[in-house]
């Protein structure tokens, strides 16, 4: 009978952990593990760019929840609150700087259906317990210079806001590196399972990583490795997401800025060096990463509605990533049925929002400690097999 995987010590190569993924949900796996004393091995032919590079980096768990998603709401609160900490700790630690904000969130509605929206988002929100703002349209406009006249109304989160995931990515990098922490810039191509336990990876160019400990933080691409049973890791399917990069070198906008304009959601994230981050499209296309024009024209179209006086900033970039989505679009941490599995998967749009909790979460479990409780909704086993398998 195997072993459970918090009683196993290190494979036979002297590794406790084996990653397979270095996004920031992998990468902040390995780093927290390796403060822990564990030895770390992560792999990735491209560290970090991937959906971590496209992302615009907003932290804002109020305003993504949705009615039934209180426990996912819970989570993305827990690691918001985690950010200031964990942002000082990593900067301290590499010296690099990660672009945190915690300036709030403004999120405005077009016209009076998209209010009524806010309207019911604002009182769940309230019975929860979750602090937001009501403004009149006024009032988001003095927050907001360059808003459009038509704009009817707001809500403010006061405590969320944003981070630079390509400067957070390179921190984690760099802390993981100083951890002691290994990359090893080759393809996974198989979990290597003995005895029903998973044991390591088999790399595309046929060499082996042993470990004590599997972790499975690739994202969408999890479906591609081979040798595990077929009802191990639930699907994680690619959600396509378009996203805008613009520059401007006169002020225009100072706080994340979220918009519903007749029903459509759009984002804006504003850098410190006059970047305007402009997302995202959501479509269900598969591994499909081609820039479209109506995509483009989508994101720009919405934009101007909110901010007209943004058809004149510099276009700088256009990108396309693939968000990792799970059965119902929620995290899933933690072991897996299969000993010496673990998952660190489809975090879906939340995946920069919940790194610090993950890596708090995932480090715990693989130092032989028990999930923790605000993880514990996020677990494998919620799913129903025969739905997948």
């Amino acid at each position: 009978m195997p072993v459970p995987a918090r009683q196993r010590g290190p494979g036979p190569d002297g590794r406790d952990v084996v990653i397979v993924g270095a996004g920031v949900i992998g990468l902040v796996t390995a780093w927290r593990a390796a403060q822990r004393g564990l030895t770390v091995t992560l792999v990735d032919p491209e560290p970090g760019s991937k959906a971590s590079h496209v992302a615009a980096g907003m932290l804002t768990p109020v305003s993504e929840v949705t009615y039934g998603e209180e426990p996912l709401l819970r989570l993305g609160l827990a690691s918001r609150d985690r950010y200031p900490a964990f942002v000082a700790e990593l900067e301290e630690v590499t010296g690099h700087d990660t672009g945190h904000r915690a300036d709030g969130l403004l999120e405005v509605a077009f016209d009076g259906d998209d209010l009524g929206y806010l309207d019911d988002l604002r009182r769940f929100q309230e019975s929860l317990g979750v602090r937001t703002e009501a403004l009149t349209g006024r009032e988001c406009r003095k927050l907001e210079p360059m808003l459009a006249p038509s704009v009817r109304g707001g809500l403010l989160a006061p405590d969320d806001g944003s981070i630079d995931p390509r400067r957070l990515t390179a921190a984690l990098l760099a802390a993981v590196d100083r951890a002691g922490g290994e990359l090893v810039r080759l393809r996974a191509a198989d979990v290597i399972v003995e005895q029903d336990t998973a044991v390591g990876v088999r790399l595309a160019d046929g060499s082996e990583i042993r470990a004590g400990r599997v972790v499975l933080a690739a994202g969408p691409w999890i479906g591609d490795l081979g040798g595990l049973p077929p009802d191990v890791v639930p699907p994680i399917r690619p959600v396509k997401g378009q996203v805008l990069r613009l520059k401007t070198r006169m002020p225009f906008l100072t706080r994340s800025t979220r918009g519903l304009v007749k029903g459509s959601s759009i984002y804006l994230v504003p850098r410190a060096d006059g970047e305007i981050v402009v997302g995202a499209t959501q479509e269900e296309l598969g591994y499909d990463t081609t820039i479209t024009a109506g995509g483009i024209w989508e994101l720009l179209r919405d934009a101007r509605e909110l901010l007209p006086g943004i058809t004149e900033l510099e276009f700088a970039e256009v990108n396309v990533g693939l968000r990792p989505g799970s059965p119902d679009n929620a995290p899933i941490l933690g072991p897996a049925a299969l000993p010496g599995l673990f998952l660190a998967a489809g975090h879906f749009r939340s995946g920069v929002l919940l790194t610090p909790v993950t890596g708090d979460v995932m480090a715990e479990v693989l130092a032989g400690g028990e999930l923790p409780a605000v993880a514990k909704a996020f677990t494998p086993d919620r799913f129903d097999k025969g739905a997948w398998a």
